[in-house]
């Protein structure tokens, strides 16, 4: 069967060493019932065992990039989007999942989109060896400020990323045209959606059904939980134009102050902060509640209570958390400034 780029849709999965977390999403990815697709693994580096386990997927769609030295995930995404054939382009991580309509459903809202570069994402689940959930809770509202929408925390339950990468769905263009960018050890999604935001045409809509699964096994070790507070700063820093005023404190008190409140930095730091909080940022009611959160109440505490408010959210695969009919596609207005 002969396909347009315009039908084909590439999905890129950067890996390294973990065959068997890599072989899943693969076949999540083949499985979808939107069958135009070619999946592009990017091998991150020599992993032989990687190779051989994909080698044994008889997919004519798979195709298998192997680099010789390591670029990490961000340049690995870069260089499959560069090989991909399709117009269309999704992300997916090795260790995430896709549920079986997930491209169909933003084939579909993209199609529909008035945008010239929509970028679709979708509710998420969620899911450790004790639970599933549902993320986010809302979606980002019309005239809201992304990055009030990424960092700006409603309710103690909530998190504060929306728009994970395993849920995006592009045109291959917007990507070359705002690739990821290297070097960052965190924040990759968020740069990219702040600095994607301000490119001419496009747009953020969503699914409300969740279409992808993240897996938060504890055991494994994630970008999320680095404690480096100084680098969370210095990106802010360098961001500060994306943000808003209110958006900056709660960032500051959110992921700056907890990364040095976790590893023990000291009051010299500390107070570092709370004045870059104040002077930079514009404080609100809530962002000092959770400044003083972090500050009077210990880790585990507040994961015990996160856990408890979240009891509403837990719900079975499959089922979805929003009220709307699932597929329909619910406009995010993150419009070019241009």
């Amino acid at each position: 069967m002969n396909l347009t780029r315009s039908e084909l849709v590439s999905a890129v999965i950067p890996t390294r060493n973990r065959p068997d977390l890599v072989t899943r999403a693969v076949l999540a990815a083949l499985h979808q019932t939107y069958s135009p697709m070619e999946v592009i693994v990017v091998v991150d580096g020599e992993d032989k065992s990687t190779e051989a386990r994909l080698a044994e997927i008889d997919d004519l769609r798979l195709r298998v990039i192997s680099l010789s030295t390591n670029v990490g995930g961000s340049e690995a995404r870069n260089i499959g989007v560069r090989a991909a054939r399709g117009g269309w382009v999704a992300f997916l991580d090795d260790d995430d999942e896709w549920l079986p309509q997930k491209i169909a459903l933003q084939m579909r809202a993209a199609r529909a989109s008035e945008s010239v570069f929509p970028v679709i994402s979708s509710r998420m689940i969620l899911r450790s060896p004790a639970r599933d959930f549902t993320w986010p809770r809302r979606l980002l509202q019309s005239g809201e400020p992304l990055s009030e929408y990424l960092f700006c925390r409603r309710e103690f339950a909530d998190r504060p990323y929306a728009m994970q990468t395993s849920t995006l769905f592009m045109r291959r263009e917007t990507m070359l045209a705002v690739p990821f960018r290297t070097g960052l050890k965190m924040h990759q999604d968020w740069d990219w959606l702040l600095r994607a935001s301000c490119y001419p045409g496009v747009t953020f809509e969503a699914i409300p059904e969740p279409l992808t699964v993240l897996h938060a096994e504890d055991s494994r070790a994630t970008v999320g939980r680095n404690l480096d507070w100084q680098f969370s700063l210095r990106w802010a820093h360098e961001m500060r134009p994306h943000f808003t005023r209110k958006a900056y404190s709660f960032f500051v008190a959110t992921e700056c102050f907890t990364r040095a409140v976790k590893s023990k930095a000291g009051a010299a730091v500390y107070t570092h902060l709370v004045c870059e909080f104040l002077a930079r940022g514009s404080p609100t009611l809530r962002s000092l509640l959770w400044l003083a959160a972090f500050t009077c109440f210990p880790h585990r505490l507040r994961a015990c209570m996160r856990d408890f408010l979240r009891r509403d959210l837990i719900h079975t695969t499959g089922t979805t958390h929003d009220s709307h009919r699932a597929g329909s596609a619910s406009k995010m207005l993150v419009e070019s400034p241009h």
